[in-house]
């Protein structure tokens, strides 16, 4: 009789045991089709900027901010999102040339740039 009463007890852990590996299962299929859905939509997106960027701007204005999303790629993106709300906004208009970008470079530079200063305090003996 007690062989039975621990088979009994086997099988519901066992289902027990199944349907947490289910649940995990089918919580982890979900994640990776939210992930894979918000990785398309980030690719779309992109891919969609790129596009309207390659609209807006002459090739030389593309390469000087491909240059400078090599080095600051905060800038760069700030920049674009300047671009594209001035032109959308009807206060530029395309093409966008190169020194119009510099200009915005310039600008921003301006407003984020600190002088560095080094003070030298002399104790007089």
């Amino acid at each position: 009789m007690s062989d039975q009463y621990y088979s009994g007890y086997n099988e519901s852990y066992d289902e027990e045991l199944e349907e947490i590996k289910r649940r995990k299962l089918l919580e982890l299929q979900r994640r990776l089709l939210e992930e894979e859905a918000r990785r398309k939509a980030e690719e779309e997106a992109r891919a969609k900027r790129e596009a309207l960027l390659r609209q807006i701007l002459t090739p030389r204005a593309r390469e000087r901010l491909a240059n400078v999303k090599l080095v600051r790629p905060e800038v760069a993106q700030f920049v674009e999102d300047q671009i594209i709300a001035l032109v959308q906004a009807g206060r530029l208009t395309p093409p966008v040339d190169e020194d119009t970008v510099k200009k915005l470079l310039e600008t921003i530079y301006e407003q984020t740039h600190r002088e560095t200063r080094i003070r030298i305090k002399r104790r007089g003996w």
